[in-house]
């Protein structure tokens, strides 16, 4: 079975993002009680197709086609302009305007896009192979930044683990296989246990680092560094979930798909590529 339909069950059942811890705690029981299911599907989905993957011959189960069906849907037409604010786009309904905003790097004549995720959410694993392809036709003047997001106990050790990876050089090779090794392979625990500086770094020596060069590198100052500039960042931006797009630390994506999304944060783009032109043309 390939990766993308079982990650396509994902995208179908978990399109309302991943809370931070706080957020889960202050709404609980009630959300509780309709979350635990999701996430139960969303796991046994992926075991059953996983091991479907392992043995050719094994049945498809029914709810498969469906399910992938749901994960795609056609982007759904934007909504008139508000107030002329931004052409084509609702304020309010397909994205909000972030107080005080700041982009997390200086823009430096670019466009930034940063989704902010966490490997150990299941929302932003049906949203990463989406991603991956959008990430494919932004243009040379849009730089992507993944921001992992520090929402405490064992999402922490996932951020710290991204910036290991990239300060060794296999954060981007990494990436998908990451979501595979918990979601798909049960290889890391993710949101079900607690995983070691040992076991990430026992993971990561598959793409060419030393194991106990990498869980050393975990704790370093310079991932150190990264982690408290990330958690400040979805702190200032007020971030509260995942996944969550942002386009110039101005415009966070709202939309009611994963497709809209993409298509709005498109529209978001052009808009911000438009403003940063009109000056040029009307200096003399």
């Amino acid at each position: 079975m390939k990766r993308h339909l079982i990650f396509a069950l994902l995208a179908g059942v978990a399109l309302t993002a991943c809370t931070d811890k706080e957020q889960e705690a202050a709404a609980a029981p009630a959300a509780a009680t309709e979350a635990a299911p999701n996430d139960a599907e969303v796991m046994a989905a992926a075991e059953a197709l996983a091991k479907q993957s392992a043995d050719p011959n094994a049945p498809v189960a029914d709810a498969t086609a469906p399910a992938a069906e749901a994960a795609t849907p056609a982007p759904a037409a934007l909504a008139a302009p508000a107030n002329g604010a931004i052409p084509g786009l609702k304020l309010g309904t397909d994205y909000e305007i972030i107080k005080n905003g700041q982009p997390f790097d200086p823009l430096n004549g670019k466009i930034e896009v940063v989704e902010v995720f966490n490997f150990v959410c299941p929302a932003c694993a049906g949203f990463e192979p989406l991603v991956a392809n959008w990430k494919k036709t932004l243009g040379p003047d849009v730089r992507f930044t993944y921001v992992p997001a520090a929402f405490g106990g064992n999402w922490d050790q996932y951020v710290r683990s991204y910036y290991t990876a990239q300060t060794m050089g296999i954060a981007e090779k990494a990436h998908a296989r990451t979501y595979d090794a918990i979601h798909l392979e049960g290889r890391l625990k993710g949101e079900r246990g607690n995983d070691s500086d040992a076991d990430l770094a026992a993971f990561y020596a598959q793409f060419g680092v030393e194991p106990k060069q990498f869980a050393a590198n975990m704790k370093s100052f310079a991932v150190t560094g990264k982690y408290n500039k990330a958690r400040q960042y979805i702190q200032t931006q007020q971030v509260t979930g995942t996944p969550t797009i942002m386009v110039n630390g101005k415009y966070r994506v709202l939309g009611r798909t994963w497709d809209e999304r993409l298509v709005i944060a498109d529209a978001l783009v052009a808009h911000e590529r438009a403003q940063a032109v009109a000056p040029a043309a009307a200096a003399p």
